[in-house]
């Protein structure tokens, strides 16, 4: 197969480190992916190596040079994302046929959402996340299933301030049931806020991660975003609100029903959970299960399915699922009985 070689132009010194990163670190990743090489001279970045594996190494190290021109840097984990996400892309086979590349990008461009700290915006790093998001912005109601690590929470909260910062909602109302996961808790001192606190922790941690320092605070204060256990979502209406219910695995098909049936004019719903991880007492039925099996007959409902290859978090994550995944099957298959 022939060789060939291109040339990507970088505009200063600090851009060719940041794409190349310390001791040339990114460039090595990139290179053993496609099996490539990789030089920098002057204000270029050579790629040579067989055709086909150039187009693609090419494509990624312009998508990382993108990223480094709006974030001044990039990590190893996005770099080993965009390398996946173009290994999964179909072979252009003729040169009039569009870059599929070109193609991701616009596609990102449009599952991207504005709500960075400092005005960027976060898109999708995965083809389901992709889905999840035109599925919040099309349909009133979405649900969103799928395993620890996806984004189900984090994408939700984000869309959830975009929403919020550009008026098209008055407040974010976020809710958790308090369900221990296998623990026992016991008394916990304190004022009801402090009691609910551990539950709801990892809503306030998804909008810190978000929202400017300090700006949670004053959101919070002024009542423009609330966090709440799911028991105190009875009795009321809310409208002009974005509303997500997290953990929704850990609800009751009544608690789901009165969630659910909270929903005023003007506003949006989005619930989230894993059906894997259900921490209900033994003999209950899980509300977000129950929820699958009529509730997507309604126009204006989305349910979105998210998989292991959609996690985002530590390599790692991938991997334990996955282990639990084998060990859970294994374990079924034991307990059917022989014929």
């Amino acid at each position: 197969m022939s060789r060939t070689e291109k040339s990507i132009a970088v505009e200063d010194r600090d851009q060719i480190v940041g794409l190349l990163g310390a001791g040339d670190r990114h460039a090595r990743v990139v290179r053993d992916a496609f099996g490539v090489n990789i030089m920098s001279r002057g204000g270029e970045v050579k790629v040579t190596g067989q055709a086909p594996k150039v187009e693609k190494a090419v494509r990624v190290l312009d998508r990382m040079l993108q990223h480094v021109r709006e974030e001044t840097w990039i990590s190893p984990d996005k770099v080993r994302e965009m390398i996946a996400d173009e290994q999964k892309l179909p072979e252009a086979h003729a040169t009039n046929q569009a870059d599929p590349g070109v193609e991701f990008l616009d596609r990102r461009k449009r599952e991207s959402v504005e709500i960075s700290r400092r005005g960027a915006k976060f898109g999708a790093r995965t083809s389901g996340q992709g889905e999840y998001i035109d599925a919040i912005r099309s349909h009133d109601i979405s649900f969103c299933i799928g395993p620890a690590g996806t984004g189900k929470t984090y994408i939700a909260v984000a869309m959830a301030v975009e929403a919020l910062k550009g008026n098209r909602v008055r407040r974010i109302v976020l809710a958790r049931p308090a369900v221990e996961a296998g623990e026992r808790l016991g008394f916990l001192p304190g004022d009801i806020q402090a009691k609910v606190n551990p539950y709801l922790r990892p809503l306030y941690d998804g909008l810190n991660a978000i929202l400017e320092t300090g700006q949670l605070k004053r959101l919070i204060e002024t009542e423009v975003v609330e966090i709440v256990p799911l028991a105190y979502m009875r009795g009321r209406t809310l409208d002009d609100a974005f509303i997500i219910l997290d953990e929704a695995q850990n609800t009751t098909p009544e608690q789901m029903k009165m969630f659910l049936t909270r929903m005023g004019t003007g506003s949006k719903i989005v619930v989230t959970g894993d059906v894997t991880q259900v921490d209900l007492p033994m003999g209950k039925t899980s509300g977000l299960i129950e929820a699958q099996t009529f509730l997507p007959e309604i126009p204006g409902i989305s349910f979105i399915y998210l998989t292991r290859a959609d996690i985002v978090r530590h390599p790692l994550v991938q991997k334990i699922v996955d282990a639990y995944e084998k060990m859970e099957t294994a374990v079924k298959r034991k307990k059917q009985p022989r014929r």
